[in-house]
């Protein structure tokens, strides 16, 4: 009989558990991230539950394009873009601006951790 640490099948579970946590506590996050962008580009009725919808829809359609060599990442651009506009039933100019928006405030809150915390740009 081999002689080593037990293998406890609570951990595997509770580990594919924190892994549903923590994708809903990120997926929470870019909704908020959207839901800012959004309420910037003069989207009417935008809140948290329109956006996350628009995340999970932009994020599977930009996975199913962006395998496309060389017109892939941008066919993902325009299917993220798309679910944005479909989501919050607006026109192509405001879910794009949404969506930049949504990159941008990404971009300066994250900045804004790197300053709290100390950490220089060279780590990017």
């Amino acid at each position: 009989m081999p002689m080593g640490p037990p293998i406890v099948p609570g951990l595997f579970a509770a580990m594919g558990f924190m892994a549903v946590i923590v994708i809903l506590i990120a997926l929470v996050i870019a909704g908020v991230f959207l839901m800012l962008g959004a309420k910037f580009a003069g989207i009417e009725g935008a809140n948290l539950g329109k956006s996350m919808i628009a995340v999970i829809g932009g994020g599977i359609l930009a996975l199913l394009t962006g395998w496309i060599p060389v017109i892939g990442w941008v066919l993902g651009i325009v299917a993220y873009i798309w679910a944005i506009k479909t989501v919050f039933d607006t026109d192509w100019g405001k879910a794009a601006i949404a969506w930049l928006m949504t990159i941008v405030v990404e971009i300066i809150v994250m900045f804004a951790f790197m300053v709290l915390l100390g950490i220089s740009a060279a780590f990017l």
